[in-house]
């Protein structure tokens, strides 16, 4: 397993102060209590960083409503994870401009 850089985990913190869980915000919610959900697992080049990456709180990463160990019912819930990345993606851009 490859370690995040210190601009990954950076980039992390973005996400859990300015984005909070995204499942949660998009249900017109606040919850920055998150942790990193990893879309492709934790061993591939790449996989720490922007686009690749999550924040999710408890119930919507590993809770009864969370994406392990229900993805396809997760995703058919709350939509795909490469889609969500990029909205978080969208919206940290938005907050620098």
């Amino acid at each position: 397993m490859s370690s995040p850089t210190k601009a990954e985990k950076k980039y992390w913190d973005n996400l859990a102060e300015s984005v909070g869980c995204i499942v949660c915000r998009n249900m017109g919610l606040t919850n920055n209590y998150v942790s990193i959900h990893h879309i492709d697992g934790r061993t591939k080049k790449g996989c720490h960083g922007v686009g690749s990456v999550l924040p999710l709180c408890y119930p919507h990463h590993q809770g009864k409503d969370g994406i392990h160990p229900y993805k396809a019912r997760w995703v058919k819930n709350f939509g795909s994870e490469k889609d969500l990345a990029e909205q978080c993606s969208r919206i940290l851009a938005e907050e620098k401009d």
